[in-house]
C-alpha cells in the first residue's frame, strides 16, 4: 500500500501551532499511518520541543520525495523568524505563517502532499505584514472559488454561508441566488465523500425566524425562496428555522448539517459543544484540508498548557477522509 502525505503548517510561531503540533506527534499511536511533512523553522520547531521538553527526532527533508516510510519530517520553509517571539501578534510571525501556508498549499497543488492540516495563524498578524487575506479559507477560495467554510463534530455539524465579515457586510451578502447556488454546491461538495450528510437545516437570519414577517422578512422574501428551488432539485433541505432552536434539532444527528448565515450564529453553538474535538474542514477543494477549530491562543502560548486533541482529531479526519 502507496502511504498518503499529510502536510501540516506549524502556523504563528508566537501562537501554540508548534506546541499543540508537537504534542499531536507525540502521541503517534493516536494518529493514521501515514508520512507526515511539516512546513516550518527548524528555529521554531526547537525553541518549542526545548519549552515542551519533548525529543522528537524530527529530520530536515529537502525535497517532499525523498522522504521514505510512515515518519516525520521538516520542510524548511525560508521565513524572517530569527527569534521566537510568542505571546502577541506581529508582522514577523504574520509573515512566517503565511510562508509555511503557502508552501505547503504549492506542494499540495502539485501533488506531493495529499492533505493538509493547518496550525492556527493570527489575522491580526497577517494584516501587520500586508497579507490582505483573512485567513487559510480566504486564501483558499481565491483559487478555488468553490471553497466552503464547515465544522465537524461527532456531536455537531455546521457549514457556513458567510465567514469573515462584518456583520453588516454578511446580512448584505444573503440574497436568493446566491443563496441557492450555495445550498447545490454544499449539497455536491459532500457527494461522494466520506463526510455523509442526508439533511440540510438552514437557520434564519432574524430572532424567531422572523415570525412570520413580525420580526423582519427576509426569511419570507429571500431564504425560504431559495430553499424551496433547491427542494426542486432533489436537495433534502429544510428551513430556515429559528436560529435560537436549529443548532438542538441538529445536536447528535450524525448526517444532519446546520448552515448558518453568518460566522457567529454557527460557531458560538459549534464552539460551546465541540471546542476540544472540533475541526475545521474546507469544503469544494481537491484535496483535503482541516484545521482544528480554535486560535492561536496568544494568552497560553508558551505555558505548555494548550490543549492538542483539536489538532488530533483533525489529523485523524483527515487520514479518515483519505483512505
Amino acid at each position: 500500500m502507496t502511504l498518503r502525505t499529510i502536510g501540516i503548517t506549524l502556523g504563528d510561531p508566537g501562537g501554540i501551532g508548534t506546541e499543540i503540533t508537537l504534542k499531536a506527534l507525540a502521541q503517534l499511536s493516536l494518529l493514521p499511518e501515514v508520512r507526515f511533512v511539516l512546513f516550518g523553522s527548524r528555529r521554531v520547531v526547537e525553541e518549542e520541543q526545548r519549552s515542551l521538553g519533548l525529543t522528537l527526532d524530527i529530520p530536515t527533508c529537502t525535497t517532499i520525495q525523498s522522504i521514505q516510510g510512515p515518519q516525520f519530517s521538516l520542510y524548511e520553509v525560508e521565513n524572517p523568524v530569527q527569534t521566537v517571539h510568542r505571546g502577541s501578534p506581529s508582522a514577523i510571525n504574520g509573515k512566517a505563517s503565511f510562508l509555511f501556508f503557502e508552501e505547503a498549499v504549492k506542494k499540495t497543488r502539485e501533488g506531493l502532499i495529499h492533505s493538509l492540516v493547518t496550525a492556527p495563524i493570527s489575522k491580526h498578524s497577517w494584516s501587520m505584514a500586508g497579507i490582505s487575506y483573512a485567513g487559510h479559507t480566504e486564501y483558499l477560495g481565491q483559487i478555488f472559488p468553490q471553497a466552503i467554510m464547515s465544522f465537524w463534530s461527532a456531536k455537531l455539524k455546521v457549514a457556513l454561508f458567510s465567514h469573515h465579515l462584518r456583520l453588516t457586510e454578511a446580512i448584505q451578502k444573503i440574497n436568493k441566488n446566491d443563496l441557492f447556488e450555495f445550498f447545490l454546491r454544499l449539497e455536491q461538495s459532500l457527494s461522494g465523500k466520506k463526510l455523509r450528510a442526508r439533511r440540510f437545516l438552514v437557520a434564519g437570519l432574524n430572532p424567531h425566524a422572523g415570525e412570520e414577517g413580525l420580526l423582519g422578512t427576509e426569511e419570507s422574501e429571500i431564504i425560504s425562496p431559495a430553499i424551496v428551488d433547491a427542494q426542486k432539485k432533489g436537495m433534502a433541505i429544510q428551513g430556515p428555522f429559528p436560529p435560537d432552536v436549529v443548532f438542538r434539532q441538529a445536536f447528535g444527528e450524525p448526517e444532519t448539517v446546520v448552515i448558518a448565515l453568518y460566522h457567529d450564529q454557527g460557531l458560538i453553538p459549534f464552539k460551546l459543544v465541540a471546542f476540544d474535538e472540533g475541526v475545521n474542514v474546507t469544503l469544494g477543494l481537491p484535496f483535503v484540508r482541516t484545521s482544528p477549530d480554535h486560535g492561536t491562543a496568544f494568552d497560553i502560548a508558551g505555558k505548555g498548557e494548550a490543549n492538542p486533541r483539536s489538532m488530533i482529531e483533525a489529523i485523524k479526519l483527515t487520514g479518515r477522509l483519505e483512505k
